[in-house]
């Protein structure tokens, strides 16, 4: 079996953490906030705080990361802190909710953003349907959004099943272009764009909100956002000196992140009022955020410039998303945990099975066709593995495990990861018990299969390849 190449420096991992973490979320998920929260102090500081959370989450990461430096992330981690069984079922919500779904969201968004600069792609659907799973409906469609989703996900499962060093320079330039054209946009809304800082004037509570359980479902929409903090950490198997790389890349990448979201939303909140976010008007919160602040800031010409940014800051979130995943898979096949193809490499370093399985996956997911569902069973499901990971460096550390790298903050940081975890999937299923049974339904699958196939197998151990 071809083993993974550590060919991946610096740049490269921290570009893959950036990519992995600007796509959908920010773009589309303020309008949710709006409609829950309404106060924009509110909504900025929530933004603030899932920021913190995914700092949090990066430091812990990084001693993890940097104590097993090997690709699988969250499955490696809970498989040694817990039980094969629990890093299994980490491995499986990457395989389902983790990566496949984030990936159909993001290419659907980036459909959406083309059809309002080529009206033909926001055509109505060809075909549709519904499926009663008994607990909840899901709408089936297809129509030219979703074949220009799908045809996008193809491309970038063909780009990355190619040569890991090369797709991950890819992946570098198109991160540095969008986080360049990012800045671009804050500088020009703030200082040319025709916004209004009234927008920002207190309403509805306050800040008083954010002790509700709104405002922590609005933090799952923040923490979907900011998924892909832990990026690094599943491609840590093909990072050069990863004791030393991964830390630098996680803490650096989410830091540069953060800043760049709280701007960005200051932007959107100053470019129209909350109430338009919303949707007050009609028609529901408003998914396009990004085309209607551009459009109001600008004007419909230099908006639709703007518009098209987007798009391809969407493009390089599927294209990181689509890199990172398939290391997870990778790592479970040579656990057996998964069919023993998905972790074959090709001679040049890429899991290319995993990358076309996941690939399928996400266009099954595109079929789906409901945006805001699929960003609550991801965020939910996340928010629950994560705070699990996190929770493992208390484990790993009381066995006597060390690393080079220690968790900033330790014990407060990890805690206040946990804690804030807890409280969002408490709000989810409080609020939404059906969506959240989904979650469970896919979980007890996964339990199936897992019984299935390691039920009495021990685990595999990892080669130490540092």
């Amino acid at each position: 079996m071809t083993k993974p190449l550590r060919q991946l420096g610096l740049t490269v991992t921290a570009a893959i953490v950036v990519a992995n973490m600007i796509g959908t979320g920010v773009f589309t998920s303020t309008g949710f906030q709006a409609a829950s929260l309404h106060d924009p102090g509110t909504i900025l500081l929530c933004w603030v705080i899932g920021g913190v959370v995914a700092l949090c989450g990066a430091a812990t990461y990084a001693e993890l990361g940097s104590m097993m430096p090997t690709a699988g992330g969250e499955y490696v981690y809970l498989r040694e802190a817990y039980h094969p069984s629990v890093g299994f079922m980490s491995g499986w919500v990457s395989l389902t909710a983790g990566f496949s779904a984030p990936i159909a969201v993001a290419a659907l968004a980036f459909a959406r953003y083309l059809g309002t600069l080529v009206p033909a792609v926001s055509g109505a659907p060809w075909a549709e349907g519904v499926i009663d799973l008994g607990f909840t409906d899901v709408a089936i469609r297809i129509g030219p959004g979703q074949a220009v989703a799908m045809a996008l996900i193809v491309a970038i499962a063909a780009l990355h099943s190619f040569d890991a060093k090369i797709g991950g320079w890819v992946q570098a330039a198109f991160t540095a272009a969008k986080v360049l054209l990012i800045v671009l946009f804050i500088l020009g809304g703030l200082l040319l764009g025709d916004g209004n800082w009234q927008n920002l004037s207190s309403q509805s509570g306050g800040l008083s909100n954010m002790f509700t359980t709104a405002f922590a479902t609005s933090l799952m929409y923040v923490s979907f956002a900011y998924s892909g903090w832990n990026a690094a950490a599943y491609i840590a198997g093909e990072v050069r000196t990863p004791e030393r790389t991964i830390p630098r890349a996680l803490l650096l990448g989410t830091g540069t992140v953060m800043v760049l979201y709280v701007l960005l939303n200051l932007v959107f909140l100053y470019a129209v009022p909350t109430s338009v976010l919303a949707g007050e008007g009609g028609g529901g919160p408003v998914f396009e955020v990004g085309d209607t602040t551009a459009r109001a800031l600008f004007g419909n010409r230099a908006g639709q410039l703007v518009t098209s940014v987007i798009a391809l800051a969407l493009v390089s979130a599927v294209s990181a998303m689509v890199m990172a995943g398939p290391r997870v898979y990778a790592a479970m096949a040579r656990d057996h945990a998964l069919p023993h193809q998905l972790a074959h490499h090709n001679s040049r370093g890429v899991p290319v099975t995993a990358v076309f399985t996941q690939g399928v996956l996400g266009c099954l997911f595109v079929l789906v066709g409901d945006p805001d569902k699929l960003i609550r069973f991801v965020g939910f499901t996340l928010a629950v593995f994560a705070g699990l990971a996190v929770g493992a460096v208390f484990i790993l550390r009381a066995r006597g495990r060390t690393s080079q790298y220690k968790t900033t903050g330790y014990p407060v940081t990890p805690l206040v990861f946990i804690a804030l975890s807890v409280w969002i999937a408490y709000a989810q299923i409080k609020d939404r018990p059906f969506e959240a049974l989904a979650v469970g339904v896919v979980l007890a699958v996964g339990a199936l299969v897992y019984w299935l196939t390691m039920g009495r197998k021990p685990p595999v151990e990892e080669p130490d390849d540092k």
